[in-house]
Order: C-alpha cells, then structure tokens, then sequence
C-alpha cells in the first residue's frame, strides 16, 4: 500500500523513493551509502509521517558515512538556522555571489524616484549587474507568496532611474527576488510574467538556490554540529559566516571561550566540510 507523507506546509502527498535518493546523491552520498540509509530508512516509514522526521532519520544514518556527507544533507536546515533576523541570509547570499565574480553590498539605501529603498543585496561585476530581495524565513512551511513579488516589481520600476556604481553596467534594469524556501504559484506566475529574476531553494529547475551552493562549495557555519546555535550567533555577529571563514582564520573561535578540545573539534568539523566542499 502507498505511504503518504506530510509536507512542512501540512500538505500531504504520496512518498517517493527516487525523491529521497536524489538528495542523498545530491548531498554526496556514494551509490552504496544511498542504498544502505534507502534500506534502514524505509522500515520506519509509515502512513503520513512527516517530511521533518524522514530527514532527522535520513541525517542519523549519513552522520555514520561521514560529517562531510551529512553536513550537505543538512544544509537547508542550515539556512534556516541562520536566523531569527534576516540579515545573515543577506550576508551569505552575498558571500555565494561573490563567488561568481560579483562585488556585493548588502544594507544599502537608494533613492528612488518616489521612495528611498534599503537594498539587501546589491551586485555587480563587468558584465552584469543587479538588486534583490532577501525573504528569509525560518519555518519551512513558509512561502514568498504573490504580495511580495509585486511589491518587488514596484521597487524595480521606482528604483529604474538609479545606478548601484558608477560603471555603465550599474544600472538597475534586473530585481532578484530570493527565498531560503520556495514562492506560492501565484508569485511564480507574476514574477515571471512581470520580469523578475526569481532564485529560491528549488526554483528554476536547474541553477536553483540548493545548486548554486553546491556548485560554489560555499557552507554556512549553521551545518557544523559541534556548534550550538548560540556560539554560531555569536560568531555571525563578527561576520563569521562561512565554515571557510573559521578555517581561514581559526583564532575567531577564541571570543567562544572554549576548551581546547571543543575548539579542535569544531576546528576540524569545518575542515572536514570545507575540504569535502569543493566546488563542482
């Protein structure tokens, strides 16, 4: 008999295997560790079992392949994590495109020609130039739904006139509109039918937010385990975002006041990660 899950946003659909061991290949897991967490998964299974609980059981069974596999598996969790505020988001969004090539400023203020605007992310480089919207959110249940989308759009059209540097390139002609989640149907279908760039965890198809870390190798400090949430905080507030930020430059963790053996084990988590991360 078919098993139905239940979704973060309470909906319910039928459980797909293949969905399960595509983010299992997608997080890094070798062929045999998929087969072998898809074979001690599925006896727990049951009749509308939630997503959340599928993916607590799924990381148990990866943490025994490795901290570098389970730490990818974890990381839109990780996201999450960020938070309560929505400014590490921006800052690791940026941090992500400058990856690409970009120079980025996030926080800033621009007049428009109706309404002066504070820009969460603000890129550029030779080529290409652009401003966004950070939706950050903490639940996954939540969505950026169409409001959001429109009001976008309307800071595009107030916002057309300005320049975000002083090279011809800066002109503000493309507003991304970014989620840590995903976009209702009816944001979709506005967004794209009005021009706007839309970038959330699994939107577009391909190139999608999940896709885009991936391909650049870049983690933030939320996936290491070693780390409670309130020293990964206090770490974010000194600009400490990366798990490469920590590796780069170790002596950050001393505002921490660890004990050596903590501070080696989170110190070599990170390492671990960030040696396992590189970019595809």
């Amino acid at each position: 008999m078919p098993i139905t899950i239940t979704k973060a946003d309470g909906s319910v659909e039928y459980f797909k295997i293949e969905k399960l061991r595509r983010s299992l290949r997608r997080a890094g897991a070798r062929p045999e560790e998929v087969n072998q967490v898809i074979s001690q998964l599925t006896p727990t299974l049951r009749d509308r079992i939630t997503t959340q609980e599928i993916y607590r059981n799924a990381f148990k069974l990866l943490h025994n392949s490795g901290l570098p596999v389970a730490a990818r598996y974890s990381l839109r969790r990780a996201l999450f994590n960020l938070g309560p505020t929505g400014f590490p988001f921006e800052k690791f969004l940026a941090r992500l495109f400058a990856t690409d090539g970009y120079h980025c400023v996030t926080g800033s203020v621009l007049q428009g020609k109706c309404a002066e605007h504070e820009i969460d992310i603000a890129a550029y480089k030779a080529d290409h130039s652009f401003v966004g919207e950070a939706k950050f959110h903490s639940r996954p249940g939540t969505k950026s739904d169409l409001q959001v989308a429109m009001y976008s759009y309307a800071r595009l059209m107030d916002l057309q006139a300005q320049k975000i540097c002083d090279d011809d390139i800066c002109g503000i002609k493309e507003f991304w509109l970014i989620t840590n989640t995903k976009f209702t149907s009816s944001a979709l279908q506005y967004g794209t039918c009005v021009g706007l760039k839309l970038l959330s965890w699994d939107y577009p198809k391909r190139d999608n937010l999940h896709d885009r870390i991936q391909r650049a190798g870049v983690y933030p400090i939320t996936v290491l385990e070693a780390l409670s949430a309130k020293q990964a905080q206090a770490l974010i507030a000194r600009d400490v975002i990366l798990c490469s930020d920590i590796v780069a430059n170790p002596q950050v963790l001393g505002n921490l006041h660890l004990g050596k053996q903590k501070y080696e084990l989170i110190l070599e988590e990170a390492r671990q990660i960030c040696k396992a991360a590189k970019p595809l």
